[in-house]
């Protein structure tokens, strides 16, 4: 055995109607999620026992699997009471929920399967926060041309190309890598990317060219809330380096402020004062949630 495989949790995860020890559980192999990357996927995050913008996630699940013509085989209830089943043992620690439909178990065909049972796993990891000091500081990004397909808003668990792209950070020792649809700023390789400029955040518009992460609609209520001007539209390359602050956002990494992009300094290289609000009124969205939640469980 791998020494990776030797040390699989043994945390409890759910698949098809049991839960069992994430180091026990098995799928066959010719599930078309293992053969084709058939499916889709969610991740929630999780703040004082209580999961983060759930029905927002599991909307975004039920339009990820509508795109591919699979019928949600849980109903919200059902998915909140797996969730905080398995979220139970890690208290009030950060923790992430992955969830994982497949469209199911049949004979190798590229042709969609119809009357299928789908496949259901759902785990659930640490979620270690960002260092404060790599906060404080923020981050360096590369950029790469976006070579993936043409419907990325859906949540696919199809990620080769997330996979090729996040490795061209990871081989340049940066954080992210921030993509380009020609001249025009797509995402980054597992984060949505934000421009700052005279006090607007300013983001790509929802289509099938990015993911909408679930930060779209947080963020827009939280400048709502801020008095921060909010704009969705197209964005050019030159404006990403003119940007006076660079921001990603993701599940795990809330919103993170970039300095550098392929070397060359973002605004005055320090995080900005947008990032600085839209970090702090995140952190109380956290706090707000895990209390009414906490209140009505």
């Amino acid at each position: 055995m791998h020494p990776i495989t030797d040390a699989l949790p043994a945390t409890l995860c759910y698949l098809d109607g049991e839960y069992t020890a994430l180091r026990d559980a098995k799928i066959s192999v010719l599930d078309r999620g293992f053969i084709f990357g058939d499916g889709i996927y969610e991740v929630v995050p999780v703040y004082g026992g209580q999961p983060f913008c759930f029905e927002e996630h599991m909307a975004r699940l039920d339009r990820s699997l509508a795109e591919l013509q699979i019928v949600n085989p849980l109903s919200l209830a059902q998915w909140r009471d797996i969730v905080m089943r398995l979220i139970a043992p890690g208290g009030n620690a950060p923790q992430a929920v992955y969830f994982q439909v497949t469209r199911g178990v049949a004979p190798r065909d590229h042709a969609m399967v119809r009357g299928l049972t789908p496949t259901v796993f759902v785990m659930v990891n640490p979620l270690p926060p960002v260092a404060d000091a790599v906060r404080a500081k923020g981050v360096a990004c590369v950029t790469a041309d976006d070579f993936r397909w043409q419907k990325a808003h859906i949540k696919s668990t199809s990620l080769l190309g997330a996979v090729l792209s996040r490795q061209i950070s990871v081989e340049a020792g940066a954080a992210e890598t921030v993509m380009f649809r020609g001249d025009w700023l797509s995402e980054a390789s597992s984060s949505n990317v934000w421009i700052v400029k005279d006090g607007v955040l300013i983001g790509p518009p929802k289509d099938n060219l990015v993911l909408t992460g679930i930060r779209y609609g947080l963020l827009e209520r939280l400048c709502r809330e801020g008095d921060i001007p909010f704009a969705l539209r197209r964005v050019s390359r030159d404006e990403v380096f003119g940007a006076d602050e660079l921001i990603l956002s993701s599940a795990s990494k809330e919103v993170l402020p970039v300095v550098t992009l392929d070397g060359q300094t973002i605004g005055n290289g320090q995080p900005g004062p947008i990032y600085k609000s839209l970090y702090a009124a995140y952190q109380q969205a956290k706090q707000r949630n895990a209390e009414k939640q906490g209140a009505t469980a």
